[in-house]
């Protein structure tokens, strides 16, 4: 498979040391899974926590992936497009995709790192009375 977000089969653990190293929300990438043979794992960082959708390779080689209850099955003819339809936001994921990390393990996209401003845009009502200034 040519992704540059496919990892092949890299253990959850590792997928999740890559995931977290920067704690951007939107963060992806794709493996194979560790417990259904022939079945592959999106996995997407969302509040410093991973979701991992199941994807299964269907009869005609077409592809589905797992997600919430209440959204109807569709069929992809391939990985690119499935990915494509979830970079778009309320498709079905916590959290639409925004950044692949790339299996040379080098954080890069085409898209430039998000700013503070820009991860506001993915919540809802925040109020900055509800932040607390840290201190050192």
């Amino acid at each position: 498979m040519d992704l540059p977000y496919y990892h092949g089969p890299l253990t959850k653990i590792a997928c999740e040391t890559l995931l977290l190293q920067e704690g951007i929300d939107g963060k992806f990438l794709l493996r194979d899974s560790e417990s259904v043979p022939g079945a592959l794992c999106l996995c997407v960082l969302f509040q410093n926590k991973i979701y991992t959708y199941r994807i299964r390779k269907e009869k005609y080689g077409y592809y589905t992936i797992e997600t919430e209850e209440n959204i109807k099955k569709v069929l992809f003819p391939n990985i690119k497009e499935l990915i494509s339809k979830f970079e778009k936001p309320n498709q079905g994921l916590v959290v639409h995709l925004r950044y692949p990390v790339e299996k040379n393990n080098i954080y890069q996209s085409d898209r430039s790192p998000p700013t503070p401003a820009a991860w506001e845009e993915d919540y809802v009502n925040v109020d900055r009375e509800d932040y607390v200034e840290v201190l050192p």
